[in-house]
């Protein structure tokens, strides 16, 4: 996805989650390791099938803005099914005692969160800067009202 980004700061964005990725694998290790376990199981259908509409943004699409904003949201599918996943995990590990895995699984949680928002940021930037905040939204909602009224009257 780095490569398939056609600005500096969504390449940038990749990159960084990437470094962090390798981080979470290893933090994982160690939370195997803790709990005396090999890590392994099967893969995840759910998340093959994420990872591979992202790879078919990639190839059936040109490097633009467009396609960035499409493989900002093919990765924000990925790191929501991560957010839930690292939830979930580490609830169950709360549940069950385990508090200094819980909290190695919070600080991977949290890291998925982080990036999901700094993706939201870059697309905001690459679609056209500032969102609209809610005063103006509600401005124009009011001013749609108010023309389907004068429609219908």
């Amino acid at each position: 996805m780095k490569d398939a980004a056609s600005t500096e700061e969504l390449s940038q964005a990749f990159e960084v989650h990437l470094q962090q990725t390798k981080e979470q694998v290893n933090r994982l290790d160690r939370i195997f390791a803790k709990m005396g376990e090999q890590p392994g199981g099967n893969a995840s259908e759910g998340m093959e099938g994420l990872l591979r509409e992202g790879d078919k943004l990639m190839l059936d699409m040109e490097k633009s803005p467009v396609l960035d904003a499409a493989l900002i949201a093919a990765a924000q599918k990925v790191e929501h099914y991560e957010i839930s996943g690292y939830g979930t995990a580490r609830t169950i590990a709360s549940m069950l005692g385990q508090n200094e895995v819980a909290e190695m699984l919070e600080e991977t949680l949290e890291e998925e969160k982080d990036t999901d928002e700094i993706l939201t940021e870059v697309a905001e930037t690459i679609m056209g800067g500032d969102v609209a905040d809610d005063d103006e939204i509600e401005e124009v909602e009011e001013e749609v009202v108010i023309e389907d009224e004068e429609i219908t009257s």
